[in-house]
């Protein structure tokens, strides 16, 4: 009697361990491609004035840039016209944030003075220094 309880006990353990894997393969399945959809058409900074070394740059916008003339930034410009963390482009679900990090010439977007953050969309131009980035789509 104990082992037909004992073989009922296993195969019950058995069949609750395929659940657990089935269902855990489904989420990470799920997981992969919600991060395949959110990267396609991500945004694009690309340098379309400026320094003939800068010209064509394409960032693609997967994390955080720092714009400034110190050497860490990622993207690096040497202009006196551009404090050492000028500006900082941060990605986000539905886009990115561009923000001015008390540089002291300012951030232009479209033209416009920069005074907080503001979110960014395809064809904002950004202006720093003398350089002007374009913000594209993949």
């Amino acid at each position: 009697m104990i082992d037909v309880v004992l073989l009922a006990g296993r195969i019950v353990l058995v069949i609750l361990l395929y659940l657990f894997l089935i269902f855990a393969a489904k989420t990470g399945v799920g997981l992969v491609r919600s991060a395949t959809k959110s990267k396609k058409g991500a945004l694009t900074v690309v340098v379309s004035q400026g320094p003939t070394s800068l010209l064509g740059t394409v960032m693609p916008l997967t994390s955080a840039l720092v714009i400034g003339r110190a050497e860490g930034s990622d993207i690096f410009i040497n202009d006196p016209m551009v404090s050492s963390k000028h500006a900082r482009i941060t990605p986000v679900p539905d886009g990115a944030i561009l923000e001015d990090l008390n540089s002291t010439n300012g951030t232009l977007l479209n033209g416009l003075k920069l005074t907080i953050p503001a979110t960014l969309a395809v064809g904002d131009q950004i202006a720093v220094g003398n350089v002007i980035l374009d913000v594209g789509q993949r």
